[in-house]
């Protein structure tokens, strides 16, 4: 997220632009279900970042920011 804004920007490396998904999900060898991590995704990396945490088997959701 930007200080001034606290509109969250896209995770991927080297990416800025505003997100539009956000991609809750969990390394269950390391924590149970009540201890989750986000990642902000723009429409360009929503894919790549989703894939690279179900390819590694972490639960991961997928859920549309509300404009």
């Amino acid at each position: 997220m930007t200080a001034e804004t606290q509109t969250p920007v896209c995770s991927a490396r080297g990416c800025r632009r505003k997100a539009e998904w956000m991609l809750h999900w969990r390394n269950p060898r390391l924590h149970g279900p009540e201890r989750v991590k986000r990642w902000a995704a723009c429409d360009e990396h929503v894919e790549s970042l989703r894939s690279f945490l179900t390819a590694r088997r972490f639960p991961c959701e997928t859920v549309k920011l509300d404009d």
